[in-house]
């Protein structure tokens, strides 16, 4: 990093990504621009943040312009900046250096890389890995999310004593990265989609999300899900050592003798990967048929580095889940309590109740879009025995869907969590999934998610 020590530095985006930046790029006495295509109006906030870094970096708010970036000595995007933004593409013919965020950071980092890359559950798998690997007392640096960019790794103090990398990698970032060597690579599920603005079809989406295949070789690990990519033609050729994970057993699917990898058989997790090993799952705390595949995954590649068992089983037992993603609590009085703030949209509702068994108490609600609440009627009296609504959205909620189970209406989100406990019996699962955006009153579902996390611990 001593190279870009005094250099002029363009950073596009002002993000979270984009203050992770500009500290890295001021250890180093850089001299340093921010542009963002938003107008100043919609970034009151970093605004405001920016000017209290000092020396405060020099912006360029609602446009691009080609001379900051012809100017530049380096330049620096984040990962939702289009990599074909015709001023990046100018500055490379003109000999600027030009990373996104991700492939600036894996260019300087010189530690083993393990990437989980797919979909979905990238964050969840990837914290599962460095939990793990952190019980068998490895020094993990665990990046590439929302909430720790993989720069912030160039920024460690304790970087040099590092033994993996765990980072997420979306087909967003892979996009933009060449010349990606980890040495183990996660893929959980690969979908179609198409990303307006960034892929062209489901067909591009797909390619680049296998793009971290193309530098593996026969010494780095593969670990896949049997259960939804088996029949992928590109996963089974790879040159890299390939081990599989399901949920069901490659017993009674009749595969054990052609497959290396870990499966749920006879109540256990088993795993012949190098030698054989069995984990109890009696004791496990993380709820969800998701979740439960991530932990197959997380196991799969553990083993595959010959992490110890008791560091897996204890993973298994305490790993809690990630922040406001059905992230157990605590339990108090025998009940439990859940976090799952991030699921703001009624079908995300219906997936986290389909994945908790009953009696559930659910506190629900939240800012009013006007979002139709149709069609949940079932699902709600199968699994809830008692619904707390709060916010703007409860009227609406309540009219739809109230009968579905003993509803009540309450007038603050601190009310709500105190009914919910006295309501509660030895048995219930309390789970806080609103269903509905955080903004009526919280800044977003980080807020609301930390803030109910508060209140319990205070009951």
């Amino acid at each position: 990093m001593e190279k870009y020590r005094g250099k002029k530095v363009l950073i596009v985006g002002l993000g979270k990504t984009g203050f992770a930046l500009i500290n890295l790029f001021n250890q180093y006495e850089c001299d340093i621009r921010v542009t963002d295509i938003k107008p100043i109006f919609d970034l009151n906030k970093p605004v405001k943040r920016l000017k209290k870094i000092s020396p405060t970096p020099e912006m360029t708010l609602g446009e691009h312009r080609e001379e900051d970036f012809l100017s530049a000595d380096i330049v620096v995007y984040s990962s939702s900046v289009d990599p074909n933004l015709p001023q990046l593409l100018k500055a490379k013919e003109h000999g600027v250096e030009v990373f996104s965020e991700f492939a600036f950071a894996y260019a300087n980092c010189n530690k083993p890389v393990i990437a989980v890359c797919g979909s979905k559950g990238r964050t969840t798998i990837a914290h599962m890995i460095g939990f793990t690997l952190k019980l068998d007392k490895k020094n993990v640096f665990v990046g590439g999310t929302n909430s720790e960019p993989f720069c912030n790794f160039l920024m460690d103090p304790n970087k040099d004593f590092v033994d993996y990398v765990v980072v997420e990698v979306s087909p967003l970032q892979l996009q933009s990265l060449d010349n990606f060597s980890p040495i183990l690579v996660v893929y959980p599920n690969i979908e179609e989609r198409v990303v307006e603005g960034r892929f062209k079809s489901a067909g591009e989406y797909i390619e680049n999300c296998l793009k971290a295949l193309n530098g593996l070789t026969s010494e780095n690990f593969l670990i896949v899900n049997f259960d939804k990519l088996s029949s992928n033609s590109i996963l089974r050729n790879s040159e890299a050592q390939t081990f599989w994970y399901s949920r069901r057993s490659f017993v009674k699917m009749g595969v054990i003798a052609e497959i290396q990898g870990t499966h749920f058989h006879d109540k256990r997790i088993h795993s012949n990967i190098h030698f054989h090993s069995d984990f109890k799952v009696n004791k496990m705390r993380i709820i969800g048929q998701n979740n439960r595949e991530n932990l197959m995954a997380a196991i799969t590649a553990c083993k595959a580095l010959k992490i110890s068992d008791s560091a897996i089983q204890t993973c298994i037992e305490k790993f809690p889940g990630i922040p406001h993603r059905l992230e157990f609590v605590i339990e108090k009085s025998g009940v439990k309590f859940y976090n799952d703030a991030k699921s703001e949209k009624m079908s995300e509702m219906k997936e986290t109740l389909e994945n908790l068994k009953p009696p559930v108490i659910l506190i629900a609600g939240g800012r009013d879009t006007e979002q139709n609440y149709e069609g949940y009627h079932d699902i709600l009296s199968e699994k809830v025995r008692l619904m707390v609504l709060v916010g703007e959205c409860k009227e609406s909620m309540n009219r739809t869907l109230g009968d579905a189970t003993q509803t009540f209406l309450v007038g603050s989100f601190d009310e709500s969590i105190l009914l919910a406990f006295q309501k509660s019996r030895t048995g219930d699962t309390i789970i806080l999934c609103p269903g509905n955006e955080a903004t009526d009153i919280f800044r977003d579902y980080d807020e609301k998610g930390s803030y109910f996390k508060k209140l319990i611990f205070q009951l």
